[in-house]
């Protein structure tokens, strides 16, 4: 199954413009519980694959998970469609370019990581964009791709809850947003990426703020580190992270 909630309300607020326009409010929370979770579970998984390797981020955004990556990386960089974005990744020292996820300005078979997280489920031609990252890739590198769950209780969340700002002036159904399940996900994948495993992140909290609640929310992270690699809980979390070997 796969459903799309939101899109861009009128002409002109293409991807392009929306993260441009979210890009001096990105990290207004992320200092909070909640983020530092979900960066916690991702860059652990990219560090299992990328360690000492070349590895590439596709929608590094302002580069905050970048840049923890690049401490264990050999070598790591990032593009990003958003020049406002990607501004901020600069100052942080970091090896950047502009440029979309369909069309990636690397060379074939150059990186043994791409990972991306928080972005395909905005990309209109996610076969692409995964076709991109597969070439990119060296042979018995890796793929990790990250997409909103269909089948999770963060999907069902997101279909009552009222939009999120993101700006003065854009919330976060003004962006092109898709939710998949297994099935779906398979269908987008290039023949050479091979599915091996799943991260799940988001199992279980309801909302944000319960991970702000004094010991319900150290439990609450400690539940959802050991539940994020456990077959059955992790296929309903609220993100899923495709973990695809190049052959």
């Amino acid at each position: 199954m796969s459903s799309r909630l939101s899109g861009p309300p009128g002409p002109g607020l293409d991807n392009r413009a929306y993260y441009d326009d979210f890009a001096g409010w990105y990290e207004k929370e992320r200092h909070l519980p909640y983020h530092r979770m979900l960066d916690d579970l991702e860059v652990e998984l990219v560090e299992r694959y990328a360690t000492g390797k070349d590895v590439l981020e596709v929608g590094c955004g302002t580069g905050l998970i970048l840049h923890r990556v690049e401490q264990f990386a050999r070598r790591a960089a990032g593009i990003d469609l958003s020049g406002g974005m990607l501004a901020k990744a600069a100052a942080r020292g970091l090896s950047v370019a502009q440029a979309s996820a369909t069309e990636l300005p690397i060379a074939t078979a150059s990186v043994d990581v791409a990972y991306s997280f928080k972005v395909l489920a905005h990309i209109p031609d996610i076969a692409g964009a995964l076709r991109e990252m597969a070439r990119v890739v060296r042979p018995g590198g890796w793929v990790l791709a990250e997409f909103y769950n269909a089948r999770s209780l963060r999907r069902l969340v997101k279909a009552v809850k009222p939009p999120t700002k993101v700006s003065e002036t854009t919330h976060d159904e003004h962006v092109y947003t898709r939710y998949d399940d297994a099935r779906a996900i398979k269908s987008y994948l290039p023949p050479e990426l091979e599915w091996v495993t799943t991260r799940g992140i988001r199992v279980i909290t309801p909302v944000a703020k319960v991970l702000e609640v004094p010991y319900l929310g150290a439990a609450v992270r400690w539940a959802e580190h050991r539940l994020a690699d456990l077959p059955g809980a992790r296929d309903v979390g609220g993100f899923l992270v495709a973990c695809c070997q190049r052959r």
